[in-house]
């Protein structure tokens, strides 16, 4: 391995009597090539299988065509499922920030001894089983759960509500699942605000609404946009929560892949769903990237 140092321009920020940067290390290309076999093996490789046996045109994988993206792309209960997931994500994305924001600032501004508190419960829903939350939300959610014997003892309701097996039901389930992917960024940026610009901003007859608005809610829209899109790509592949809590009512992309290829042993369609789903996250992708970078440079200006 060399290493070799090369000069680069003094660092402008640097403090006065203190100089920049002068030197940077410059390492071997070779570093990197046991990574890039790896991403090669594990990713790129099945990727190229995957498309190789969408374009097989029936399902006996005996010739080569177009038919299953023209089966997919033509056909409006294929297209109404993947549009109904994306819509998924973008639900629970909503509700996430919804909620995720104001707890994010809780345990920004809390004191230091109940942060660490705060994180716990805020990571909690990862240091649990996926599969434990679902069979958990379905208990809070059924007719005899948590939800309804509440509802019944407070006299609100005279009869069990249907909440399981809703899409209201799911978006809250995964919310509360996803909800670390959207706070820990959040919490991320909202951490690096200097304070002293609200006490500016309140110096200048600004109130708390107006200084949020004004002020905190630019500064950590980059965090946003970073929540969103882990949020949004979460929610739309979550095969598991979708599943139980959706129950047979309800059909998303995960469901409708797994269905063609192990139930229908339909291979190259449902290699077709998986390259169509992949083109359509990938879109959703670029879009909050192209937003992130917008937010980044109005939150510099």
């Amino acid at each position: 391995m060399t290493v070799d140092y090369a000069p680069v321009a003094p660092d402008p920020v640097a403090a006065p009597g203190r100089p920049g940067r002068a030197w940077t290390a410059a390492y071997d290309i070779r570093l990197a090539l046991p990574l890039g076999a790896f991403f090669l093996v594990f990713f790129l490789a099945p990727l190229a299988l995957l498309l190789l046996v969408s374009f097989y045109a029936d399902p006996g994988m005996t010739r080569f065509g177009l038919d299953q993206y023209a089966r997919f792309l033509l056909d409006p209960f294929s297209l109404r499922v993947l549009g109904v997931t994306l819509w998924l994500g973008v639900e629970v994305t909503a509700l996430t920030l919804l909620l995720g924001l104001p707890l994010a600032l809780l345990l920004t501004w809390a004191p230091a001894r109940l942060r660490g508190l705060l994180t716990l419960i805020v990571l909690l829903p990862l240091l649990t089983s996926v599969v434990v939350r679902t069979f958990a939300w379905i208990v809070i959610l059924g007719r005899q759960g948590i939800v309804n014997a509440s509802l019944l003892a407070l006299g609100l309701t005279d009869t069990p509500l249907k909440l399981l097996y809703t899409e209201a039901g799911l978006v809250l389930a995964l919310a509360q699942v996803q909800m670390p992917l959207m706070v820990l960024p959040l919490v991320t940026t909202l951490s690096r605000i200097d304070p002293n610009l609200a006490d500016a901003s309140a110096a200048l007859g600004a109130g708390a609404w107006r200084t949020f608005l004004r002020v905190t809610l630019p500064l950590c829209l980059p965090g946003i946009v970073a929540g969103c899109l882990l949020t949004f790509a979460a929610a739309i592949t979550a095969f598991i929560t979708q599943s139980l809590i959706g129950g047979g009512q309800m059909l998303f992309m995960p469901m409708y892949l797994y269905q063609q290829a192990s139930s229908l042993n339909n291979w190259p369609f449902a290699a077709a769903i998986a390259i169509v789903f992949l083109v359509a996250v990938l879109a959703c992708v670029t879009v909050f990237n192209l937003v992130g970078r917008l937010s980044r440079g109005y939150a510099q200006a």
